[in-house]
């Protein structure tokens, strides 16, 4: 190996298979197990809190926003007690099993509701123990989402060549286990049972669980705490930090228990917050950045501020388009019948399809100097995303059978995944391009936290559709309204599509040669 190679890995882990540091398969799993038993479970979420707790859809929409918007917001916290004290390894440990504990809770649902005259009857203890089960999961995600991202990085050198391979490598792990438990655990919950469904995202969890505590010996040190001596000074009470931050976490757990019996406690939360990052970072780059600084940081703050309403409007394929599929259509695909829940697979199947294509096309238009600039993926993917809402309103409302073609699902779902394109890796690299490095994690937290703000915004979109106050057959969408809502959310869209594009100068400007 010359000196120049030596260079070039230098910081990557030494040992490899397949061309890669090892531990890079122990990430793919761990990640791929996370995300099959999270997006199984999500894929049952609001059919299972509409037809076995009977909630109207308006009110389960509201809890899944909440949830989703919890879910991407705690990444912030775990990342940052991952970066200070814990380190990767700890925090995923730490993460996994709550996950592991709270899968298993939702598998324990009590008795169905029921209808008793005009009133629905619950078991308001198992609500209880749901609640607690959906905030173990948040906290959960919260420890490990951001710190097994983090910990991929970590196996890699700064200059290591094959970095942007690794997390194609990682990426390919995330979408396999989100589309194979959507496949699985959507079917088995729905023709079996939701416990059951709910039992295997568990059972899917504890395996990932498994194999990072066996592969932990293969990470060779690349995820130990920075500090570990931190670790063991006193925080109060005679109690240890590592173990401080493990009470803490319960202590998250008590909290997102809480703020879910008051979903819209959580989005002013969300809110808040936001806009609170957005004014320290800003407040920094007038204080302690220069000119160029500045500049940069200013356009990474606006486009992380636009992807909210991409979100809001990209979720609804866990919402009311799954509501709608349940509903409204007809699922036979080639003498197959699928399941509501399924049908979210499309958008990872798409994906899947479309990103090679997308990265050729991004290579071969950057060769000829003709690659759209950051600003003008992000308005382009708010023009797809914003039309394909306006055209499924006009072909629903031009479709007046009870049983509507399934080919209309397949457009939908074809424009969410291509905008997603458009703007989710683009998005990402923008803010590692954009961030002044002293405050890199403090910019990529404000990306996931604007993101959890446009989860919570596509379960409130969602509950203005609904046209009953309870679940099961009153849950119908009340197809009128909600077709009037995919339109002006479409046109909402392209509004903003348009005003990025009459902002690129500008913000090409700021950005300073940074395509």
């Amino acid at each position: 190996m010359t000196a120049t190679t030596k260079d070039l890995y230098a910081g990557s882990q030494k040992r490899e298979l397949m061309g890669h540091p090892i531990g890079i398969y122990i990430c793919f799993l761990t990640e791929m197990w996370e995300r099959f038993s999270y997006y199984g479970m999500r894929a049952l979420l609001i059919l299972y809190l509409t037809k076995y707790h009977l909630f109207g859809s308006q009110k389960a929409s509201m809890i899944y926003g909440a949830f989703v918007g919890l879910v991407y917001m705690l990444p912030i916290i775990g990342g940052y007690l991952s970066d200070r004290y814990l380190g990767s390894r700890k925090a995923v440990t730490y993460g996994a099993i709550l996950l592991v504990i709270g899968h298993f809770m939702m598998a324990f649902h009590g008795s169905a509701a029921y209808m008793d005259g005009d009133k629905v009857v619950r078991d308001d203890a198992f609500i209880s123990v749901f609640f607690l089960a959906l905030s173990l999961i948040i906290t959960g995600v919260g420890f490990l989402k951001a710190n097994i991202t983090t910990l991929v990085g970590a196996l890699y050198g700064p200059n290591d060549p094959r970095r942007d391979s690794g997390f194609t490598i990682f990426y390919l792990g995330l979408n396999l286990g989100a589309f194979i438990s959507m496949l699985i655990v959507g079917y088995v919950g729905e023709t079996y049972g939701w416990n059951y469904g709910f039992s295997i995202a568990g059972i899917g969890m504890f395996f990932g669980l498994l194999v990072f505590l066996w592969g932990q010996k293969l990470l060779d040190g690349h995820a130990e705490p920075s500090a570990p001596e931190r670790l063991k000074e006193v925080a109060f009470l005679g109690i240890n930090k590592e173990n401080t931050i493990y009470l803490g976490g319960i202590a998250m757990v008590f909290l997102s228990w809480i703020m879910m019996q008051y979903q819209e406690l959580v989005g002013v939360l969300l809110g808040t917050s936001g806009f609170v990052m957005i004014g320290i970072i800003l407040i920094y780059g007038y204080t302690k950045c220069s000119k160029i600084e500045r500049d940069r940081l200013m356009v990474a703050c606006f486009l992380i501020i636009c992807q909210s309403v991409f979100y809001a409007l990209f979720e609804q394929q866990a919402v009311s388009l799954t509501l709608l599929a349940d509903q409204q259509f007809d699922k036979t695909v080639f003498g197959i019948v699928l399941k509501a829940s399924q049908v979210q697979t499309m958008n990872t199947l798409f994906v899947v399809l479309l990103a090679p294509l997308m990265a050729w096309a991004w290579l071969w238009l950057g060769k000829r100097n003709l690659e759209p600039t950051t600003p003008l993926k992000f308005g382009m993917a708010m023009l797809i995303i914003g039309a394909g809402y306006i055209v499924f309103a006009w072909a629903m409302g031009t479709d007046n059978s009870t049983s509507k073609n399934f080919i209309w699902l397949v457009f939908i779902y074809f424009t969410l995944s291509l905008a997603e394109l458009f703007i989710i890796p683009v998005g990402l690299s923008m803010v590692t391009k954009m961030s002044v490095a002293r405050i890199a994690g403090m910019m990529m937290g404000t990306w996931f936290l604007f993101m959890a703000v446009g989860n919570y915004m596509a379960g409130w979109i969602s509950s203005l559709m609904g046209a009953g106050e309870h679940g099961g057959t009153s849950a119908a969408m009340d197809m009128a309204a909600t077709m009037d809502v995919y339109r002006v959310i479409g046109f909402v869209s392209i509004g903003v599509g348009i005003f990025i594009f009459l902002m690129t100068p500008l913000l090409k400007k700021g950005m300073h040669n940074i395509h």
